[in-house]
């Protein structure tokens, strides 16, 4: 097995086997509830990262991008090879620059707050997998605002809600009514939920909903074929094509990650890089930006990890991206440690999150029914402390610094 396969093959082969033979949705055809659209940045990507070839940089081709204003994309392949390792103090202090540039000290906070953890799709990585043995819950109307006002009352004016991937038991309606909710208490509200048309899009934006976050998870359509073995999440293009039907439904902004350590980690960064800058050109307008997660461990499996992701290689990617595009945002989470935190918000990212819970109903003490955790996180600082640590380093916490007229 390669140094790429990060999935240890003895949890992937039986389950495999078993799956793909009673599943026999194809991954790349559309279900019929899906709205298909006409672009062509989904087909540009996966031939982008089907010729990067990573390992044909030299040093040469690393010193010339660092020596350039504005980056191509063959010099952000180049900023993501090997070859560029060597290099990655330059990397992180003309990274640090272009973030001074065009976000001063600014470092955005938020909290993510999970209102449901029932999910359809079975993704042998993920602790909400409709196979996985936990505490399933959602959250009534009532209890969405006290958790949001309890949420508030810590000085927060963004929130990114969350649900598991279930359209049966987290409709559409009932995650605008959240939103509703949210706009009560905040400046600020994103999504990550399960991938919708542009029209249900539309009607969430008009429910308060500025942005989207999808993680693409991989870029490899093969290998997302062989992780995604049941459910609407099977479908690639479909979730491909996500942030482009959220701008098409007027969010103003969207975000893009893959989960680093499910694949080839260049390629998929490479890709996820790709596929912002083609829609940052196809939609001027839209607010860009990144998130760089690594895979975490899951309840009831503890095996799966970021083998080949170290701390090196995650700096790697979030200075390739800051270079890449200077003015896109960039949320390190909770995924990560403090220290590591700490350092790449001092560096590249513009936005950190804080007093983190990935469990349902995790901000009010009395709350009944509380559901189980997405993954274990490795920052558990509240807002308080985040606040006075990023003043440590000098840097500014905002809260919000958007307002509606």
């Amino acid at each position: 097995m390669s140094k790429n396969d990060h999935i240890n093959e003895s949890i992937l082969s039986d389950e495999i086997r078993e799956h793909q033979k009673e599943n026999r949705i194809d991954h790349m055809t559309y279900l019929p509830d899906m709205e298909v659209i006409d672009s062509d940045v989904m087909d540009r990507v996966i031939t982008a990262m089907n010729e990067y070839d990573y390992d044909k940089y030299t040093e040469k081709d690393v010193i010339r991008a660092l020596n350039k204003d504005s980056l191509t994309p063959e010099d952000f392949a180049a900023l993501l090879s090997p070859a560029a390792l060597p290099h990655l103090e330059e990397m992180a202090q003309k990274a640090q620059q272009e973030t001074r540039k065009h976000f001063g000290n600014s470092v955005y906070m938020f909290t993510p707050l999970y209102i449901a953890n029932y999910c359809e799709n079975y993704c042998i990585y993920c602790g909400f997998n409709c196979h996985n043995k936990i505490n399933r819950a959602k959250l009534n109307y009532e209890e969405i605002e006290e958790e949001m006002k309890a949420i508030a009352e810590t000085g927060l004016q963004e929130i990114l809600i969350l649900t598991g991937e279930s359209k049966a038991k987290s409709d559409v309606k009932y995650i605008g009514e959240a939103c509703k909710i949210a706009r009560k208490y905040f400046k600020v509200i994103g999504l990550e939920v399960y991938p919708m048309n542009s029209d249900e899009y539309h009607y969430l934006h008009e429910c308060g909903v500025d942005y989207v976050t999808v993680f693409q998870e991989t870029y490899n359509s093969d290998k997302y074929e062989t992780l995604h073995l049941a459910g609407h999440k099977r479908i690639f293009p479909y979730r491909f094509n996500t942030q482009e039907r959220a701008l098409m439904g007027g969010m103003r902004g969207v975000a893009f990650a893959a989960l680093l350590g499910l694949d080839d980690f260049r390629k998929d960064a490479f890709a996820t890089g790709m596929h912002a800058y083609l829609l940052q050109r196809k939609y001027p307008h839209a607010e860009i930006s990144f998130s760089c997660p690594r895979l975490r461990p899951i309840i009831n499996n503890d095996k799966i990890n970021p083998m080949d992701v170290h701390e090196a290689q995650l700096l790697q990617v979030v200075t390739a991206y800051r270079l890449f595009m200077p003015y896109a945002g960039i949320t390190i989470s909770t995924r990560e440690c403090a220290r590591v935190r700490d350092n790449i918000v001092n560096i590249a990212a513009t936005k950190i999150s804080a007093g983190v819970s990935t469990g349902i109903g995790s901000h009010v003490e009395d709350l009944e029914d509380k559901g189980d955790e997405q993954f274990e996180i490795s920052d558990s600082r509240s807002v308080e402390e985040v606040y006075n640590d990023l003043a440590a380093l000098h840097l500014q916490p905002v809260m919000s610094d958007y307002i509606y007229v």
